[in-house]
């Protein structure tokens, strides 16, 4: 098996050899992806593609976001800086509001010499970034700004056009109408009508997307290029036949649909996303009361579907590359924004700190290294630098994670000591107070630790204290157990010193 320094050598890497043997990058992200397919020990979900790329590259185990909704994760991600550095922590900051300065990772290839170019939703979908690209954004005409909110079954588009009416009837457009002009109404969360992959946005942006790989074969420029996929996000909506894949009798349900024993109401994660959708308006909050069966096994059944349409999505990518000549010098990252909780803890969304959200699928085939899996602890703000390292572009100063190169090259070496990630929860989704708390959080190899604290004066609200090994779901807030009183100072002075490990 090709060393580290070999494999980068073949690259031409260090100025080994000229500009025409720079690796390009397929970069594909996966909107709400959890680590819950194939490669990942997860038999019942049809993944094809997705395990293909994982037996053909490196499969990491143990990776981690930085913050379990969609804007941070992203902006995160593609500027290799953490949620506290960029000041983006929800979904309505754009990173170039707080750190207009930022170079981003596709905007660092591209001043590298980089031909860059995106479809779909890679950074927020509020927030395209023409700096980072050589090309304008290839989105598709006929679609909604958020390609989201498509619903394709001739009952759900008749009840938006009558939902629509209505509001009009009642002088309501303002509060209906997104700005950028595009009706911003969710109906079911869930859809399964007998359409062609197209009929939706993701199958539509991998014809443009096919398209586009063939013109970079001909091409001798390196190309950098982003695919980002909406679903599995909410809505669930795919084509029928992903849904005739499952029997939903049969589809695994949440072992733990509780809230941890002992964790601050804060902790948890309220279903907001969920009851934003017409037939779970008056859905019960995870404290409250628990989805009947009916309806987990709806979702469940909806999220593994739009999993399966989205692999085979990234299968014709894959393809591409096969098909034009690409594959031996392109580096394909695959990753998933955060995890999401179908039942875990009573949640059906992402939004917490707990593993379930944290974890991430991410995977890695870069030419001349080895395949396998690599259980050792990465974040996401190691992405960047290692695209760098593998592409030779030098690494910038202000990165704060480091490059996983090592790992790619020797899987068994331990990864990072411990991995760091948090989550800001407005106070209107606990209490009436309105009080913000963030809880900041550490992973070690064995615990997970959280410090909640107000966000406005950033006293010490609450605190949870997991053992990963006797309990990997964490189940029980071990906290308030005097024989951890030692960890816990340890713990949260690592914390509070921003430890690398």
């Amino acid at each position: 098996m090709m060393t580290r320094r070999a494999a980068i050598a073949s690259l031409g890497i260090g100025g080994l050899s000229a500009a025409k043997r720079r690796p390009n990058v397929l970069f594909i992200a996966v909107d709400d992806l959890r680590p819950e397919f194939g490669v990942y020990g997860a038999p019942h979900v049809h993944s094809p593609n997705l395990d293909s790329l994982g037996r053909s590259g490196m499969v990491f185990t143990r990776a981690y976001c930085q913050m379990a909704v969609c804007n941070p994760s992203r902006a995160s991600l593609l500027t290799g800086l953490r949620p506290d550095t960029l000041k983006v922590w929800d979904l309505k900051t754009p990173f170039r509001q707080t750190t207009p300065n930022a170079v981003t990772l596709p905007q660092r290839f591209r001043e590298s010499g980089y031909r860059t170019a995106e479809i779909g939703k890679i950074f927020h979908n509020s927030f395209p970034d023409p700096a980072s690209y050589s090309e304008p954004d290839l989105h598709i005409d006929g679609f909604p700004f958020d390609p989201d909110a498509v619903y394709r079954s001739e009952a759900e588009v008749a009840e938006l056009e009558r939902r629509k009416k209505e509001i009009i009837a009642r002088g309501q457009q303002g509060r209906h109408i997104d700005r950028y002009g595009q009706w911003y109404l969710k109906n079911s969360a869930t859809e399964a009508p007998d359409v062609p992959d197209n009929a939706y946005y993701d199958g539509a942006q991998t014809d443009v997307a096919v398209e586009k790989l063939k013109e970079y074969g001909s091409k001798k420029e390196p190309f950098f290029f982003g695919v980002g996929y909406y679903r599995p996000h909410l809505p669930f909506n795919a084509p029928k036949k992903y849904w005739d894949l499952y029997d939903p009798k049969k589809l695994p349900l949440a072992a733990n649909p509780f809230l941890p024993k002992g964790a601050p109401l804060m902790a948890g994660n309220m279903n907001r996303e969920l009851r934003g959708y017409q037939d779970f308006l008056q859905g019960p909050k995870p404290h409250e009361a628990s989805l009947s069966e009916a309806d987990a096994r709806r979702l469940r059944h909806g999220y593994y579907a739009s999993v399966s349409y989205t692999d085979a999505q990234v299968g014709r990518l894959l393809r591409a590359l096969d098909d034009n000549g690409l594959r031996d010098n392109t580096i394909v990252v695959l990753w998933g924004d955060h995890g999401w909780k179908l039942g875990e803890h009573n949640g059906w969304a992402k939004m917490t700190n707990y593993e379930v959200d944290a974890r991430v699928p991410l995977i890695v085939r870069a030419p001349g290294f080895r395949s396998g899996q690599c259980h050792g602890m990465v974040e996401f703000v190691d992405v960047y630098p290692t695209l760098c390292e593998l592409a030779g572009i030098a690494r910038a100063p202000e990165l704060e994670g480091r490059s996983f190169v090592p790992l790619l090259a020797h899987p068994k070496r331990k990864g990072k000591a411990a991995v760091f990630h948090q989550f800001l929860r407005e106070g209107i989704w606990v209490a009436a107070d309105g009080v913000e708390y963030m809880g900041y959080a550490i992973r070690t190899e064995r615990h997970r630790y959280v410090e909640w604290r107000r966000w406005k004066d950033k006293t010490l609200a609450g605190r949870e204290l997991y053992d990963l090994v006797e309990d990997p779901q964490e189940n029980v807030n071990r906290v308030e157990d005097s024989s951890n009183e030692g960890l816990i100072r340890e713990l949260s002075g690592k914390l509070r010193k921003g430890w690398r490990g």
